[in-house]
């Protein structure tokens, strides 16, 4: 993994993860959105042949980011999960549970409707619409749903879009990669599964996009 690039807002330090999260470092807290765990699962159950080694690579690459920076709090940014309960979250739980020391607030998504007693019972603390963090930061999975109106003074992060940026080559080529998309009132992180497509995003003068480019973040814009 290459070095974490350093962005404030706020007068808060953050560190930007190639491996597709946000390390909020005065909160110790690591922002993410959009796992899908269990999807591969639900594909397989429905027939589509798709191997339990992504979600496992997936909830690697999330052990690694604990590993590195060290949260005592993870903010997930909704769809924390991707459909109902299979095999494979009975995987996160187990995992969950070797990790209990750290605090998971889960900003629900569309797709999670797995039962408030599952969340109960894995340790997981669920907020509907909007999580506001001292004045300074709020979380939604998707803007479009909730009315923002009385946060004017927070900095949002949000998920829903699984936002990417395209970048052309020499000649007519071009390849697509997620990033991070800072507007002004807020960012679209990432999602954090790779097993997702991507919705491309037009940044306008002050914005500011992060691509992830071979396991390293770049600044585009």
């Amino acid at each position: 993994m290459f070095a974490p690039v350093s962005y404030s807002i706020q007068q808060q330090q953050l560190w930007l993860s190639s491996d597709r999260c946000i390390y909020w470092e005065e909160e110790r807290a690591l922002i993410l959105a959009d796992l899908h765990f269990g999807k591969t699962g639900h594909f397989r159950k429905h027939g589509i042949p798709v191997p339990q080694a992504v979600y496992k690579k997936d909830l690697q690459r999330l052990i690694h980011q604990l590993q590195h920076f060290q949260p005592k709090k993870l903010i997930v940014v909704g769809d924390l999960f991707h459909s109902r309960e299979n095999k494979e979250l009975e995987l996160f739980r187990k995992w969950r549970h070797d990790l209990g020391h750290i605090d998971i607030q889960l900003i629900r998504g569309n797709h999670d409707i797995l039962h408030d007693q599952w969340y109960a019972q894995s340790g997981i603390t669920v907020t509907e619409n909007i999580l506001a963090l001292n004045n300074l930061f709020g979380f939604v999975h998707d803007p479009e749903e909730t009315d923002l109106e009385q946060y004017n003074d927070h900095y949002f992060f949000t998920g829903h879009l699984h936002p990417g940026i395209r970048i052309s080559g020499q000649g007519k080529q071009s390849l697509s990669f997620p990033c991070f998309y800072f507007t002004q009132t807020h960012c679209i992180l990432p999602a954090f599964s790779e097993f997702t497509g991507l919705a491309m995003v037009n940044p306008a003068k002050g914005e500011n996009v992060f691509a992830i480019v071979a396991n390293k973040v770049m600044q585009l814009h």
